[in-house]
């Protein structure tokens, strides 16, 4: 009996001492380019899980980094004023990009050659040209990159999907209407730093439609598995032009497919914050209020039926960044119009593109 006691206690200590010489899994060394997106406290708020350590921060604007610093309690150390300095001082594994929607293709310029991953903030880019460069460079660097939306975190985004591509449950897709927006940005109080570029139509590629319009494009090019669409027509207004003279604030987006048509309305005009999507079918409808509650109705129901949705009850990323994480460490990969791919996103930007086009032409568009 002795015997066997100290053959298991040696064993026991051996398993011990195994793992403690197994390396624990390093973090991801991130850097983060820009400040003057509003979501920056999205990560440098973010409570530290492990997997990411902040080697660097990029910002042309000493006094918003320093704003920053002490908000976040990030060490001032590690504020940059130059980009490509930062990069080779640092080298970082990954960069999240907060800056204008038209830096974007600075940071992908400076990071894909240097073998670094990026995740931008959405839309991909303002225009066609610097969205195709990007998804180009990070082919040839053999990098990811990402663009992260908030409804791809949504749980009921993740079973509005399973219902559609898994249970068949609204049969064939005909229309999908899709209403993104709130009061406005300067309504809702987004700093100065912010409503600068939000507000300026070329570092943000326009004003509602882009900011709030990208939303449907990418939800829609998802559904559609990245089908392009026959034809965009699109109407802007300024309702409020003493606030936002530059860019629109409202816009109505019409995407017509082979066999179905997105109905997408943005605006910084709606009396409350909103992110919906309804997807109706031949055989039945689905209603995503928000990103827990759900409506739905087919065939084979006599009353439409109304659920909640968690992460728990769906496989379903909430945190963006862990999802960036998992795709970086192979754990996940990217299909080719998943909500977060480059194919998706340069799919969104041609639609926003065409819709600028269409609203100010006052004609429908054609995709080729």
């Amino acid at each position: 009996m002795k015997t066997f006691l100290l053959i298991g206690i040696i064993v026991l200590l051996t398993i011990s001492d195994l793992q403690a010489q197994t390396p624990a899994k390093k973090p991801i060394r991130l850097a983060v380019a820009g400040l003057t997106h509003g979501h920056n406290s999205f990560i440098l708020g973010r409570k530290d899980k492990g997997d990411f350590q902040l080697v660097g921060v990029f910002e042309t604007n000493n006094e918003l980094a320093l704003l920053r610093a002490k908000k976040f309690g990030f060490d001032p150390n590690l504020i940059y004023n130059n980009l490509d300095r930062m990069l080779d001082s640092v080298k970082p594994d990954a960069v999240v990009a907060f800056g204008s929607i038209y830096e974007h293709m600075a940071v992908v310029e400076a990071c894909a050659p240097r073998g670094i991953h990026v995740m931008v903030e959405k839309p991909l880019a303002t225009n066609v040209e610097h969205a195709k460069k990007m998804v180009e460079l990070a082919e040839k660097y053999h990098i990811y990159l990402l663009t992260d939306y908030e409804t791809s975190w949504y749980p009921t985004t993740a079973k509005s999907f399973q219902l559609v591509n898994d249970s068949n449950f609204v049969g064939k897709i005909k229309k999908v209407v899709i209403h993104d927006g709130h009061q406005g940005p300067k309504e809702i109080g987004c700093d100065k730093y912010f409503l600068d570029w939000l507000t300026d139509p070329i570092q943000n590629g326009g004003g509602a439609l882009i900011d709030f319009g990208c939303y449907g494009a990418n939800l829609m090019t998802y559904l559609q598995k990245g089908e392009v669409p026959v034809s965009v027509t699109a109407v802007t207004q300024q309702i409020k032009p003493d606030i936002y003279p530059k860019v629109d604030d409202d816009a109505t987006i019409i995407v017509s497919y082979a066999k179905s048509q997105c109905i997408i309305q943005a605006s910084w005009n709606w009396p409350f914050s909103r992110k919906d999507m309804e997807i109706y079918g031949n055989t039945g409808y689905i209603v995503a209020e928000n990103n827990y509650d759900m409506r739905l109705r087919n065939g084979t129901m006599k009353t439409e039926q109304s659920t909640r949705v968690t992460a728990k009850d769906i496989s379903v990323y909430e945190d963006p960044f862990t999802y960036f994480a998992d795709v970086i460490n192979g754990k996940i990969k990217m299909t080719k119009y998943d909500l977060y791919s480059p194919e998706n996103n340069l799919m969104v930007v041609k639609i926003l593109s065409a819709a600028r086009e269409s609203a100010k032409t006052g004609k429908t568009v054609k995709f080729k």
